[in-house]
């Protein structure tokens, strides 16, 4: 699961893009800095379900119900930082 966190972190524009992120049943959510580094196709391709929503500076992406686990892991990633 660490490297999938991993290359959501990426497709969300890298650490120092994320504010913050958990997982919510079948979605990541979660606030970045900047919305236009978020790599929609890089998401796609990792398994999320259609495009991120963005909101301003909210993030909405579906992955399932596996959205838990990742987020989770990606906040142990990002605590690391």
């Amino acid at each position: 699961m660490e490297d999938k966190a991993r290359a959501y972190i990426e497709a969300l524009g890298g650490a120092e893009n994320i504010k913050d992120i958990e997982g919510c049943i079948t979605r990541l959510r979660g606030t970045v800095v900047d919305p236009s580094k978020i790599n929609a196709q890089q998401l796609t391709r990792l398994g999320a379900i259609g495009r991120p929503i963005v909101i301003g500076k909210g993030v909405q992406v579906v992955v399932g119900t596996y959205a838990e686990l990742i987020g989770s892991a990606m906040n142990d990633i990002l605590k690391q930082r």
